[in-house]
C-alpha cells in the first residue's frame, strides 16, 4: 500500500500540501480532484520522490520514499507515472521509446525489453505504431504510448497526473478507455483529474483536495453524488 502521513510541502514560503493523511490499498483506484493549486499533482510528485518534503512521511510497501537510505531509482520502478504531456524521444520509434527504460535502468536484454515493450504497446491498442515515431502519433496515441511506457517497467502502482488535460476532446476518450482497463485489471491507481465522470466509473474513492487538505474523501457516490461539503458542490458546478 501507499501511506501519506501529515505531509507537508512547501515551495519557499508557500505551502502548497498541509498536513495529508491518505492511505491506498493495493488495487484499490483512487481520484483527486479539486482546483488548481490545491496540491493535487504535487502530492504525485511527492509519492514518486520527484519532489523533496519539508514535514511528514511517505511509505510505499513500507518503505519510506524520503530517507536518505531509500534507493530512488529502484523504488521508482514500482511506482509508474503519467504526466500531462508525454515527453517522448523524437528520434527514436515508438518501440524504442518503450524498450529505453527497461534496457537501461532494469538491465534487460534487447530481446527481453522489445517483447516486454510489444506486449504493452499490444496492451495500450498500439501494435499497428511500433516502427512510427511520435511525431506522426495523434494526441492521444502519444499518450497510450506514455502509459504503455510507463507499464514496461512492471510497476506495482500507476500514478497519472491529469493524463488526459492536454489532449482534444476528441482524444480524450481512447485515453480514458486504456486507464480504465487497468482499472479493471486490477491495477492500483492514484488519478488527479478533472475528467469527474470518469472518476465516479473507475474509482473506488474520491478525494477532493482544497487548499492543499483532503477537503472531503469517500466514495464517488458519497463525494460526487452527495457532496458534504459546500466547497465540494461548488467546484463539481464549476466542471459540469
Amino acid at each position: 500500500m501507499i501511506e501519506i502521513k501529515e505531509l507537508h510541502k512547501s515551495y519557499g514560503n508557500l505551502e502548497v500540501v498541509k498536513g495529508v493523511d491518505l492511505t491506498v490499498n493495493k488495487g484499490e483506484v483512487l481520484s483527486i480532484i479539486g482546483g488548481s493549486g490545491s496540491g493535487k499533482s504535487t502530492l504525485l510528485m511527492c509519492i514518486n520522490g520527484l519532489e523533496p518534503i519539508q514535514k511528514g512521511r511517505i511509505l510505499v510497501d513500507g518503505v519510506e520514499v524520503h530517507d536518505r537510505r531509500t534507493d530512488l531509482n529502484k523504488l521508482r520502478c514500482k511506482i509508474g507515472i503519467v504526466f500531462q504531456q508525454w515527453n517522448a524521444f523524437p528520434h527514436l520509434t515508438v518501440l524504442e521509446n518503450v524498450m529505453l527504460a527497461p534496457r537501461k535502468v532494469l538491465g534487460k536484454s534487447k530481446q527481453e525489453a522489445e517483447e516486454m515493450a510489444v506486449r504493452q504497446l499490444t496492451h495500450v491498442g498500439l501494435a499497428n505504431k511500433l516502427s512510427v515515431y511520435p511525431s506522426r502519433l495523434s494526441g492521444g496515441q502519444q499518450q497510450r504510448m506514455a502509459i504503455a511506457r510507463a507499464l514496461a517497467m512492471s510497476p506495482d502502482y500507476m500514478l497519472f497526473d491529469e493524463a488526459t488535460s492536454a489532449l482534444d476532446p476528441q482524444l480524450v476518450g481512447e485515453v480514458l478507455d486504456t486507464m480504465r482497463l487497468l482499472a479493471e485489471e486490477g491495477m492500483t491507481m492514484i488519478l488527479v483529474t478533472h475528467e469527474i465522470r470518469f472518476a465516479r466509473d473507475v474509482s473506488d474513492r474520491v478525494a477532493f483536495f482544497h487548499y492543499g487538505r483532503v477537503h472531503e474523501i469517500g466514495t464517488p457516490d458519497q463525494v460526487i453524488g452527495q457532496p458534504q461539503r459546500p466547497e465540494t458542490a461548488e467546484f463539481l458546478k464549476s466542471v459540469r
